[in-house]
């Protein structure tokens, strides 16, 4: 069975837009939790746009479940990590400009840049994931940098299945997922997945970890994030 790990990120995007200290993440991660998350995600951008170093620090500090910390190679940011230590890290690509993580890791152009992050954060005692398109080549030169995991980047299946057009894409999430469990490594998927979506994706044999944020979120909007949580956890269980 699938876990769910639930991004919390949206719910700081909401409180810096008035720059308070509400609604504060650290409480919906408490929610989460008591909806049945089994994990908490949160993304430290380099430009704080969102989530704070504040954020991580209690969350890491307090949260019961595992915390997924997303971030991308850059130095301030990896120092953060390994001081700090999540249960994991994820490694993601990032523009200042893009609303939310726009595709996948670069592997084969910066391999060299993104092993040496792997192995930092391992040095620290954090486990690696890497964010991946459901590109063979990408997979590939993932698994070759010595991370744990790999996280299936479903951008492109959650927008064909919004047009009624994902057995495509559903099929590459699954090829992918394949020489991911043959290298012996931790399968996860995330990014766009809904509670229309999302069985499919759950379904992929294997599949140990779906991260989903903004349609979580969006729900807790109109019931609350404790029953949006069970919602979801109840899909991604079935």
């Amino acid at each position: 069975m699938a876990r769910l790990g639930v991004n919390i990120d949206h719910v700081a995007t909401v409180r810096e837009a008035r720059k308070t200290n509400e609604p504060d993440p650290v409480w919906a991660a408490t929610l989460a939790e008591l909806g049945g998350a089994d994990g908490i995600t949160l993304h430290l951008r380099e430009d704080r746009r969102h989530i704070q170093d504040r954020d991580v620090r209690i969350m890491i500090e307090t949260v019961a479940v595992p915390t997924n910390l997303e971030l991308a190679t850059a130095d301030e940011v990896l120092a953060i990590a390994c001081d700090l230590r999540p249960t994991q890290a994820t490694l993601v690509p990032e523009r200042r400009e893009e609303v939310t993580t726009e595709g996948g890791l670069d592997v084969v152009g910066q391999r060299e840049r993104v092993t040496a992050a792997v192995k930092r954060l391992q040095d620290a005692g954090i486990v690696v994931s890497l964010f991946l398109d459901p590109d063979p080549q990408q997979i590939e030169a993932g698994i070759a940098t010595g991370a744990e995991a790999i996280e299936l980047h479903t951008g492109a299946y959650a927008h064909a299945s919004a047009k009624g057009k994902a057995l495509d894409e559903l099929a590459q999430l699954h090829q992918s997922a394949e020489l991911i469990r043959q290298a012996g490594i931790v399968l996860n998927a995330g990014h766009g997945l809904t509670y229309r979506n999302v069985r499919p994706v759950a379904a992929i044999a294997e599949m140990h970890e779906l991260n989903i944020g903004h349609s979580i979120i969006a729900r807790a909007i109109m019931v609350g994030l404790e029953q949006a949580v069970r919602d979801m956890k109840r899909l991604v269980s079935e």
